[in-house]
Parts: C-alpha cells; structure tokens; sequence
C-alpha cells in the first residue's frame, strides 16, 4: 500500500485545486476507506475525453482503496445546471432524463472498477423530501450568498432574468454531499461554488464537511477551446479506434503532455523521463504521442486496439496510403463556380469558411494529392475531386449544377 505522502502526491496530480488539503492529509492518515463522490447530470450521456478527466481522478482513489459515489443528478437534470449559462437553460423532462441516464453505467465502467462503485440517484431522496423539508433547505442560503456565484451576478447585472428554481441547482447538488455522506466531492473548475455549498450544507446538518477537489477543464483538438462537442474539437469514447487514434496523434506536442497529465495513467515519473528525452532531442515527440494514443484507444477499445490502430495510422499516413473507405459528399454550384472555401465547408470538411482559409494557408488543404494554397480556386460544376483536409480527413466531393 502507498504511504500517505505517495497517496496524497496522486491525488494532487493534475488537480487544480484541493480545499482543504489539510483535511485530506489528515483524512487519509485515519486510514479508513473515504467515500469520494462526483455527480453528473444526464444531459448528455455520449461522453467525451474532457468528461473522463473527473472518472480518471475518481479511478485513482479506487487504486488507493477509496469508494467511489458516482451520482447521476436525475433529479437536479429536471432543474437544469445554470452553471456557465447566460440564460434560463430548459429542464428535462423525466422521460429524457431517464432515458439519458441509461447510458451512463456502460460507459463509466470502461475506466472505474464496478466494485468499489456505488452508482446512485439523487432523486431517492430528493423525491422524498416534502415541501416543508426543501423550504427548510433553502433557508440555509441567502440571496446574496447566490449572487456571489459569477454566472448569476453577470446574469444580475446585464438584466437577464435569473429563475427561482435555478438557485434550487446548488443547493439540492450540496445536499446530496448531507445524503451521501461524503469525505471528498470531485468536480471541474466551474462546479467550484457548488462544492463549496456542499461543505457549507454538510456543517448545518451536523456532519463533517466533505473536502472539494477541483479539476481543470481539458482543452479540445485545438489546444484552446475547452474539449466540446459543440465546437467539434472533441473526441469521442465511443468513436472508432482508428478515429480516436488519429485525433490524438493531431493534437500539438504542447497539448500531449496536458493531456498526459489528465488522461493518462502512466507513472509521473515514467512521463518526466520522455519530456526530458525530448527535450534533448533524444526522443522523438511522434513516439511519446504514439504511447499515449495506444494507451487511450486500450481503454475504451480493449488490449491491443491501440497497437492495430497505430500500425493503421502508419501505413495510412506515414505511407501514403488513402482510407480503405472514403466517404463521399455532393455540393452545388452556379456557372460562376465554387470558392474552395466554400467547397469545404459544404462538403462538412471545415466548421465554417474562416477554418478553411486557415488550412489553406497552413498548406493543411490537398486537391486531387496536390496541395493548394490558392484561396481564388473554384470548382466548376460537372467535376469531382478527391479532397484532403489535414492527415485524416478525406472525401470525394462532386460539384453538381444548382437546380
């Protein structure tokens, strides 16, 4: 077993915040197993690498003999998360809740270990809870407690309305810690004054107040943006081995190690020696991403996946071979012809006309196996073209006439 110091070391890996780590240090030297708990709502049950970055930390603490509570908010999803939002978010209905949280177990246990898992719903005592009893519950925070949280006082400031049932969000996720009975609460950086509210709740009602752990928010593709669907700069758990391979190779070699750092389980010490490696030119930065990529791909795949996709990746884009299957897209035109810009962003290989402009620069844009630069191109209708967008993307787009 590892000592409390090698303990506390793993658990600090990564995180961006532990409050207090006093209490954690002081916790683990009791030696008894701790209840860790994360919650998540199931508004979106398809997850991605960001979202693993909490079931990674939360498998850490299973490594070190802890019992994790993982809380799917089946309740709390039919208030809807303001957390982040400028705007009154819809709620779900129970039926899309419940539908949503169907997903979750298989998806988890690719990384947590099922027994020492206790999956939970926060409705088995929300539901319970009378009227008199949430009242007595919303008595322990005030208003102005509320307005501290920054989405609700720029919410505040700017006009846009705030409702009632939305200052209910942090207060039912904090009494789920009272219900649980929770040692630690695991959540990203935004979620800070939620746990903070969980702490606060768990001193009302008498119990010890659980210790918060924050994480950082893992960035996307494009090493900036936070990793989300919406801005197509994510990856999948449930893509396709060679898909999930090959995004990981295109991340930069700056981002590798971010990524590392929240998503691998490898030793630190094992991850230093590389950096040092390549920073002395003795190591090449393609081999270290190519260990990481494996590694991923084993997780949500199966042994061996990573390395089958890796051998893929080299002989497709290493050698020059094209995809054993090209999909193939149909655009339109006028007699005056396509903007290249345009072709690719119609062709769904580029978010928008600016993207394209960017590849195209960057020489990231081949037509027909030659690379173009030339922003003026057009395509006229009548032809097809084989297009290549960065090292994975392909299609064989035909220019049709408009109707």
């Amino acid at each position: 077993m590892p000592t409390v110091t090698e303990a506390l070391d793993l658990i600090k890996r990564g995180a961006d915040e532990i409050l207090l780590e006093t209490e954690l240090d002081a916790r683990l030297k009791e030696g008894r197993r701790l209840r860790v708990k994360a919650g998540f709502d199931p508004t979106a049950p398809d997850l991605h690498l960001g979202h693993t970055v909490l079931i990674n930390k939360l498998r850490q603490f299973q490594d070190l003999g802890h019992e994790v509570l993982f809380l799917i908010g089946d309740f709390t999803g039919m208030i809807g998360d303001p957390t982040g939002k400028n705007a009154t978010r819809k709620p779900l209905s129970r039926d899309e809740v419940i539908e949503n949280a169907r997903t979750y177990e298989e998806q988890i246990f690719k990384i947590l270990d099922p027994a020492q898992t206790l999956v939970m719903f926060n409705s088995s005592w929300m539901s319970a809870m009378s009227s008199a009893d949430l009242i007595q519950l919303a008595g322990k925070q005030t208003v102005a407690r509320m307005l501290e949280r920054d989405d609700f006082a720029k919410r505040y400031r700017s006009g846009q309305s705030i409702s009632i049932h939305e200052f209910l969000y942090p207060l039912v996720q904090g009494y789920d810690s009272v219900a649980m009975k929770a040692d630690v609460e695991l959540g990203g950086t935004d979620q800070k004054f939620n746990l903070l509210v969980g702490r606060e709740l768990q001193r009302h009602y008498g119990q010890p107040s659980q210790i918060v752990l924050t994480m950082p928010i893992l960035e996307g593709l494009d090493g900036v943006q936070k990793m989300s669907k919406s801005l197509g700069n994510y990856i999948g758990i449930h893509e396709p081995p060679n898909e999930m391979f090959g995004k990981i190779m295109s991340v930069s070699d700056d981002v590798m190690w971010r990524y590392f750092l929240l998503l691998s389980f490898r030793p630190q010490a094992e991850i230093d020696e590389w950096h040092r490696q390549i920073e002395a030119g003795a190591a090449n930065p393609r081999d270290v991403k190519f260990a990481l990529a494996e590694e991923i791909v084993d997780r949500f795949h199966g042994p061996g996946s990573g390395a089958a996709s890796r051998e893929q990746f080299v002989r497709q884009f290493q050698k020059g071979a094209l995809p054993d299957q090209i999909p193939e897209s149909d655009v339109s035109c006028g007699p005056e012809g396509l903007p290249i810009a345009n072709l690719l962003k119609e062709a769904s290989m580029v978010a928008s006309t600016s993207e394209a402009f960017r590849m195209l620069k960057q020489g990231a844009v081949r037509i027909d196996g030659e690379r173009v630069e030339d922003r003026e191109l057009r395509f006229t209708p009548g032809s097809e073209h084989l297009v290549q967008v960065g090292k994975r993307r392909f299609k064989r787009v035909r220019v049709r006439a408009r109707a």
